[in-house]
């Protein structure tokens, strides 16, 4: 057979088994041990490529940062992305094996990576658009300590401690003036809860001259202190939050989708136009 070895591979398995057995009864010896081979159909993931060759390209023209940028389906790329090996097991457990071909969402591996990090992953609390929370009724020079879980899902890892005082910083998505129906956030009149902390009541905001928020007012209740007000009233919202003055600055690196089409894989189909 004068094809090369992967088209050969192909030939015998998908179109030609029966040469495929016909050599097999020709070469092996009688009473010696067959080779068999089973072809199953190659993980097809949304949003990106599994090719070695297309993926090989990616690296050679710069689109990606090497083989272990976050957003490559590769070993060194999803550990850096934060992905754990009880993860993938459970994705590839999930889909199983197939021999048609099939395009499986990349949502379901990213669900499988947040259940398991959901179990076991410590928390801290990190406000990534920030925009400053005045408490105008707490006292200047005040600063206490609450004690915060470090994951909800298990007890046993324990409580850590975060400070509080009258400046705060929150999510610039936490405050709206005007919010739509069903937003439980902060907006003037409405209460929320500050994660672990106290109960406090929006009372406006503070615009630069392009107008933008740059600040947030709100008033807190003393009697609250855990976050439950002590006349039982109901708080429907809840938001994290940061002392502006122990506040640690981070850099945070957010990736989307490696491509915009869900199948740039397909045949006749120019991938790279879809990065």
């Amino acid at each position: 057979l004068h094809y090369p070895l992967r088209r050969q591979r192909q030939m015998c398995i998908r179109d030609s088994r029966p040469l495929y057995d016909w050599l097999l009864d020709h070469i092996v010896e009688p009473g010696k041990v067959r080779p068999r081979q089973i072809e199953f159909a190659r993980l097809s993931l949304s949003h990106t490529v599994m090719s070695k060759r297309k993926l090989l390209d990616l690296v050679r023209d710069g689109h990606v940062r090497g083989w272990d940028d976050p957003r490559m389906p590769t070993i060194s790329g999803l550990r850096r992305r934060g992905y754990t090996p009880e993860s993938i097991r459970d994705f590839a457990e999930r889909i199983g094996v197939a021999r048609a071909d099939n395009l499986v969402d990349v949502a379901l591996l990213e669900h499988c990576l947040r259940e398991d990090l959901n179990r076991r992953a410590p928390r801290v609390m990190a406000v990534l658009d920030p925009v400053k929370l005045i408490i105008t009724n707490y006292p200047d020079n005040k600063s206490e300590c609450f004690d915060v879980e470090n994951n909800p899902e298990n007890p046993a890892d324990g409580k850590r401690i975060v400070s509080f005082s009258k400046t705060l910083w929150i999510e610039q998505s936490d405050f709206m003036q005007d919010p739509p129906k069903k937003y439980f956030r902060l907006y003037p009149g409405n209460e929320v809860r500050l994660k672990g902390a106290y109960v406090v009541c929006c009372t406006g905001c503070k615009k630069d001259s392009q107008g933008h928020i740059t600040e947030v007012y709100a008033t807190y209740d003393p009697d609250s202190r855990g976050g439950n007000a002590a006349d039982g009233r109901k708080i429907r919202g809840t938001i994290h939050w940061v002392e502006a003055r122990s506040a640690l600055q981070a850099e945070v690196r957010l990736y989307d989708r490696l491509f915009t089409e869900a199948s740039p894989d397909l045949s006749g189909y120019d991938f790279m136009q879809a990065i």
